[in-house]
């Protein structure tokens, strides 16, 4: 069965450094990785690609990469066309997002729960009906003093932070490569609790 693996952001160079993006990031790497490049998909508005995780050919698990390029809070709309298009069940789709309750640079893996104040996995679920879906949460930390965490989380990274997210990217599609091919149990073994410390082999 296809697997849809969505990165949430915001579409447009003004937001593409931001705590917000970091979803795009984590579909950048993987993209990179197979050698192929988003394009505009003819049914959603998204920037869509397909890949093979795990083995080229048949050996790897037919995978969808996403962003959508509706903003966040209507992120929804083109996960439910691309899913519905794809013909993916809930269960093989996974939502790579910023996550303000984990420090910089931690990394989990999970299905389901609840939105946390995070208007695109709340706009996904009220598109799906459901939240049942899998959720790889990247760290970006709370905002300091008493800083609007709306605010915060459309600010870029600073230098040092930048290339913390950057290696948290690359470890989240490491996840997700787990996730898709040895499924969930393995993936949260992999990679809950663990921390960026160093560089991660891409």
């Amino acid at each position: 069965m296809t697997w849809l693996v969505v990165g949430l952001g915001n579409p447009g160079p003004q937001y593409a450094a931001t705590r917000h993006n970091v979803g795009f990031w984590v579909i950048d790497a993987l993209a990179r990785r197979a050698g192929e490049r988003l394009s505009r998909h003819k049914r959603a508005v998204a920037l869509t690609t397909q890949v093979r995780i795990g083995g080229p050919g048949p050996a790897g698990a037919p995978v969808v990469l996403v962003e959508p390029q509706s903003f966040m809070n209507d992120s929804g709309g083109p996960v439910k066309a691309l899913m519905s298009f794809y013909d993916v069940d809930v269960s093989h789709l996974v939502v790579a997002h910023d996550e303000l309750d984990l420090p910089l640079g931690r990394l989990r893996v999970k299905q389901g729960g609840g939105d946390n104040g995070h208007n695109g996995l709340r706009s996904i679920r009220a598109a799906l009906g459901s939240g049942d879906f899998l959720r790889v949460r990247l760290g970006i930390g709370r905002p300091p003093g008493r800083q609007d965490p709306a605010a915060f989380v459309l600010k870029s990274f600073s230098t040092g932070e930048r290339r913390e997210a950057e290696v948290m990217a690359e470890e989240a599609a490491d996840a997700i490569d787990v996730l898709v091919t040895r499924g969930l149990a393995a993936a949260q073994n992999a990679f809950n609790g663990s921390e960026i410390t160093g560089p991660v082999d891409a």
